[in-house]
């Protein structure tokens, strides 16, 4: 899924609204779970509204769901096989950080390139972590991860294995885009 164009968004917006409805939350209750207000859920369920990154992460955590499940079932199931012009790739609007699910969906692991633009950051609640083992591997430039009070100051070749959720902010100090990877795996 491309985030450019209607159609993606209009994916996102309907899998979002699904997803709470079948948890049988009401937008009011998941506003009061997120910290997002309800007209934002609104607009975003109505397909008004491109949602961030740091956006996306409040949400999906009271929806039970992490970032790799959510574009999954944006996008549906496919094959084992997951050719890169097949690949989702979603693009934040605030930040520009953009986000690839090279893995197949619906496996055990999940695989996520990212792209984090020079100078930015983007910034989780714990929720999305809580039910995932996640590993991150730094694959060109710089990355300052924070994961509660710990600062990771990581750079091409490092890999960081999370620790017990907490709130992360991932953010590149550098001049030059950094690439990194996300090995996600659901925690048994």
């Amino acid at each position: 899924m491309t985030s450019d164009g209607d159609d993606g968004t209009a994916r996102l917006a309907a899998t979002l609204q699904g997803v709470r409805e079948s948890r049988g939350l009401s937008a009011n209750a998941l506003a009061d779970l997120s910290g997002v207000s309800r007209a934002m859920i609104g607009k975003i369920e109505r397909g008004e509204a491109q949602p961030t990154a740091a956006l996306l992460g409040r949400l999906i955590g009271p929806l039970g769901l992490t970032m790799s499940e959510l574009f999954t079932r944006v996008e549906g199931p496919r094959n084992r096989l997951a050719r890169r012009a097949d690949q989702p790739l979603w693009t934040d609007p605030e930040t520009g950080y953009q986000r690839r699910a090279v893995s197949p969906p619906d496996g055990h692991l999940q695989l996520v390139e990212v792209e984090l633009p020079p100078g930015r950051s983007v910034s989780y609640p714990p929720d999305p972590f809580v039910r995932t083992h996640h590993q991150i591997w730094v694959l060109a430039g710089r990355l300052l991860f924070r994961e509660g009070d710990a600062e990771h100051d990581l750079a091409a070749g490092d890999c960081l294995e999370l620790g017990p959720p907490q709130p992360c902010t991932y953010a590149n100090p550098g001049k030059t885009t950094t690439r990194y990877l996300v090995a996600l795996a659901k925690n048994a």
